[in-house]
């Protein structure tokens, strides 16, 4: 299950339960409208509440983040799982996207509203 809120900076996107294809989708067009709309978009991504993924969707995230790496700001992922550490870390390096590791929402919030340096 996926929740997806705009925010100044871009969107927060919490995830719960098992993270699917169908999940992903609907992220892709909410993270493609807002960066038509407002350039490139930070986004916080909370996966405190994932449980688990579908290879599906892991796939498409590698091919979607490989097509539009240069459409988005930063990432601030909020994790608490070992193996979600590990598999948000290894989507990062394979998409080369500037992403910065949180232990909760407000602390990432916080790093995603402070200006971003010169």
């Amino acid at each position: 299950m996926i929740s997806i809120r705009e925010q100044d900076y871009g969107l927060d996107v919490a995830l719960f339960n098992e993270f699917t294809l169908g999940d992903f989708k609907l992220l892709e067009q909410a993270l493609l409208k807002r960066a038509e709309e407002h350039g490139k978009p930070d986004v916080l991504l909370d996966l405190a509440g994932m449980k688990d993924f579908t290879l599906d969707m892991a796939m498409e995230e590698v091919r979607f983040m490989r097509a539009h790496e240069n459409d988005f700001g930063r990432f601030a992922i909020v994790r608490n799982d070992v193996w979600i550490n590990l598999a948000a870390h290894i989507s990062g390096l394979l998409t080369h996207t500037h992403a910065q590791y949180f232990d909760s929402v407000e602390e990432a919030q916080a790093w995603l509203q402070r200006p971003v340096a010169a």
